[in-house]
């Protein structure tokens, strides 16, 4: 029997929060859904089902990829639908966290679930094996857990849980559907409650809360401390609270109170006066626009517990502290908190011990391996590293000291020694080639064999896992080109969001040399996200800067550089000085000349080339993308032309390239001889000008810079293994580049006078400067071909010599040149 399930419809039983986001995902993943609702008790029966889809719209986060494809989800109900479950492969109950109504609803359907469907439940703590016992006996074998995180397009963790009786083969199958179809990471748990992600997570939330009254802290001062200075998300720990939902955390808290009552730390699941007096007054976190946390105009107030009034938000991490927080090294980090007197440091440095206490005592009983706690809690609740990364990164026998230290000074939350096998002296490390470490069998557990994870050549790493990109081609500060040992070469950046500089662009293009004389085909492939965040703004300032001496406005600009972190070479002042970086237009011409020469390489290459993009690929990484043969992108992948942001036209062939899509796309529909290109371009003119950033890829499909050959991967592990095997397709049907286009056709002066008109619109009422109006005309006169007449055809060249020139004209305008380093600066644009 094959290891695929064939997955052809899945149905999802209840239209909540969760139910719904996770039809929203099927179809995400083009797999046709049903979603069931009880029936309404007026109007039309799919009345609830109907106000459930209505919802989704306005989620933030968006929880589907384009507003279109909700209308793929078909609205079900009890009482007519039922029959239709029959045709189901796959049915995800996620009802309410209630064993009665659950075990109702399993009685109620199971008559229809068919002999080969998979029957699983939603639950983000309940008895597995309980609830199988409401299932009929004929078809235990093929139920089990499937605990999706909220929101669950995005949250990359899947937990999957066996029953007693579940069939091993129908949970490999599941778990291949889940990692290559919805592109999630799978951890199997065992059923113990809240499973594995949120036993640890909420433990090491109700750790925090402990230490922080213990330490007499202010909920924004544990906030502060314990977000990204210890990569985790900016959330932190009470915002996420707050966005989790406070009475959904106490039925977490509740599930663990009920069900572990042998567990040593039983006395803390418990939530102090402060989170019911909040509950009590509904103030349940951000869907009642109060919780620990309220907004007031644009102020953030924070509850104060000994008050219980709100205040003003302005918690300031101590400075010897922040100190050791900057630390990168784990050894040096702990090591600094729990030497420095502090309550911030001492605080923190409590809440780790506790932490890595609760997990090493739990670990064999939850889980199977240090792996799949780590990577639970890292893709479940946004950690960069997961506790037993960290701990053992820190030195494991020196922090195992510092914690039985702790737990014999009577300091810890719970007095239970560490388990021999976390103490034993040989330990060194519970991560590491051989796999990671399993109590349960004293041995290291190497990662899953099951087929699908062969198409992730390099998976989410953990610390302590060796990894090893490949044969390098060639290496320079900037760029690497490499192969994996077949006959395609593989470039990735190196500069910091893999920016695009002057020297990328020569590594670029020695990579397409090295690609057609040794290669069958080139990918560019980036082995951490963003594809690339676009051009250097920095350098280009500085190109444009360099002659002038005297100190200016250069001193402003020297701490806006610091604050992005790269170093200024040479002088220079920044005022509205056009005349006298003259001097050095050319030079800065000579670079957007190459990055054009670039974008044309990549799309006439000999050897098919291939933009595997992940994340960002604004400005210069949308052109390159756009210019590769094919484009391979993850679905959460934003990619825009966003140069307008900084007062700049997009010059490295994106105008150029859409001109020619347009073009393109008027030719093919056009129902006579008679071809008018106008209605094609406006809504590429309209992305441009107004930088819009797609969503999604399959938004970006729809925006016009994915085409419809260009590939779209779930699974963002996978993305170079489906790159790879796009250039193989093109390699078998004989390769060749496209013919240049010398014919293309524009909407000339007419189209330019169309769009100014528009323009003008939101001019006059004050949704565009004056500024914005003249990049906006540019951007107008470059997309439709200059100053010529409507329906005239031009080629590639000349497109793109009116993007450089347009580009090189602003770029010499102070106005320009304070939105770029405002940029820089703030990580916002400008409106001037």
């Amino acid at each position: 029997m094959s290891n695929h399930l064939k997955v052809r419809k899945v149905a999802v039983l209840g239209a909540g929060v969760m139910g719904a986001q996770i039809a929203a995902h099927l179809v995400n993943a083009n797999v046709e859904t049903l979603l069931f609702e009880l029936p309404s008790k007026e109007g039309d029966p799919n009345g609830n089902v109907n106000k459930a889809l209505d919802g989704l719209k306005k989620l933030e986060p968006a929880a589907i990829s384009s507003p279109a494809k909700i209308t793929y989800i078909q609205a079900a109900n009890y009482d007519q639908h039922l029959e239709k479950l029959r045709e189901c492969d796959l049915i995800i109950e996620a009802i309410a966290e209630r064993m009665d109504w659950k075990s109702d609803l399993y009685r109620k359907v199971a008559p229809f679930v068919n002999a080969n469907a998979i029957f699983a439940t939603n639950t983000s703590g309940l008895s597995i094996n309980k609830l199988a016992e409401a299932f009929p006996e004929s078809l235990r074998h093929r139920f089990c857990g499937i605990h999706f995180f909220n929101p669950p397009r995005y949250m990359h963790l899947v937990e999957l849980i066996p029953c007693k009786g579940t069939e091993a083969e129908l949970l490999d199958q599941l778990e291949t559907f889940l990692v290559s179809t919805l592109g999630k990471g799978v951890v199997r748990a065992k059923d113990t409650p809240n499973f594995i992600a949120n036993r640890i997570g909420v433990f090491s939330m109700l750790a925090t809360k402990h230490h922080a009254a213990e330490f007499n802290l202010g909920f924004d001062m544990v906030d502060a401390l314990t977000g990204r200075y210890l990569g985790r998300p900016k959330s932190a720990t009470f915002r996420t609270l707050d966005v989790v939902g406070l009475d959904v955390f106490a039925h977490v808290v509740n599930t663990m109170r009920e069900n572990l009552t042998d567990d040593p730390w039983h006395k803390h699941f418990e939530l102090p006066s402060w989170f019911k007096y909040l509950v009590d007054q509904g103030s349940l976190g951000q869907k009642t626009k109060r919780g620990v946390y309220m907004k007031i105009g644009k102020e953030i107030h924070v509850l104060d517990l000994h008050t219980r009034e709100y205040r003003l938000s302005d918690a300031k991490v101590d400075d010897g502290v922040k100190d050791i927080l900057r630390e990168r090294d784990w050894a040096k980090k702990l090591a600094g908190l729990r030497s420095n007197p502090h309550p911030q440091a001492q605080f923190l440095w409590a809440t780790f011990r506790d932490v890595f206490h609760y997990c090493a005592l739990q670990l064999e009983s939850i889980a199977n391996n240090t792996r799949d706690l780590d990577l639970a809690v890292r893709w479940g609740f946004g950690w960069d590293n997961g506790p037993f990364e960290i701990w053992q990164a820190a030195g494991w026998q020196q922090v195992a000291g510092w914690i039985s230290e702790d737990i014999a000074a009577g300091k810890a939350m719970a007095s239970t020694p560490l388990p021999a096998w976390a103490t034993d002296p040989s330990r060194l490390a519970v991560h590491g080639m051989p796999g990671s470490y399993a109590p349960a069998s004293n041995t290291y557990q190497p990662r899953s064999s099951l087929p699908v994870y062969q198409r992730q050549l390099y998976p989410d790493r953990l610390l302590g896992e060796e990894r090893h990109y490949g044969e390098t081609v060639f290496e320079t500060d900037e760029v690497r080109l490499w192969h994996t040992g077949d006959t395609i070469a593989i470039l990735s950046f190196k500069s910091k969001m893999h920016t695009v500089s002057n020297e990328v662009l020569d590594g670029i293009l020695r990579a397409v040399n090295e690609a057609e004389a040794h290669f069958s085909a080139l990918i560019l492939w980036q082995t951490e996200p963003p594809f690339s965040a676009g051009a250097n703004l920095l350098q280009l300032m500085q190109g444009m800067q360099e002659p002038v001496q005297g100190e200016g406005m250069f001193g402003r600009f020297k701490q806006a550089a610091s604050r992005v972190k790269y170093t200024i070479a040479g002088g220079g002042g920044l005022g509205d000085i056009v005349n006298a970086a003259a001097g050095n237009v050319p030079k800065v011409e000579a670079v957007v000349a190459k990055f054009q020469q670039v974008s044309m390489r990549l799309k006439y290459a000999l050897v098919p080339t291939i933009a595997a993009v992940d994340g960002l690929a604004l400005g210069g990484g949308c052109e390159f993308s756009i210019h590769c043969t094919r484009i391979v992108a993850t679905l959460e992948t934003y990619i825009g032309l966003v140069e307008v942001g900084v007062g700049l036209i997009p010059a490295g062939g994106g105008c150029k390239e859409m001109a020619q899509r347009a073009a393109q796309e008027a030719q093919r529909f056009a129902s006579d001889n008679r071809v008018d290109v106008f209605p094609y371009l406006r809504r590429y003119f309209q992305n441009i000008a107004m930088g819009e950033v797609a969503k999604s890829a399959e938004m970006a499909r729809e925006m016009g810079y994915l085409r419809q050959s260009d590939r779209i991967v779930l699974n963002r592990f996978e993305l170079l293994h489906v790159a790879k095997e796009e250039a193989k397709a093109l390699n078998a049907t004989a390769y060749r580049p496209p013919l240049h286009q010398r014919q293309i056709i524009v909407a000339g002066r007419t189209g330019i006078a169309t769009l100014q008109a528009a323009m003008v619109n939101m001019l006059e009422g004050n949704f565009i400067s004056e500024y914005d109006y003249n990049i906006g005309s540019r951007v107008a006169e470059t997309l439709c071909g200059g100053d010529v007449d409507a329906g005239s055809m031009v080629d590639e060249q000349w497109l793109l010599d009116l993007e450089r020139r347009h580009f090189m004209e602003l770029l010499g305008h102070f106005k320009t040149q304070d939105r770029i380093e405002y940029m820089l600066k703030n990580g916002k644009p400008l409106r001037n």
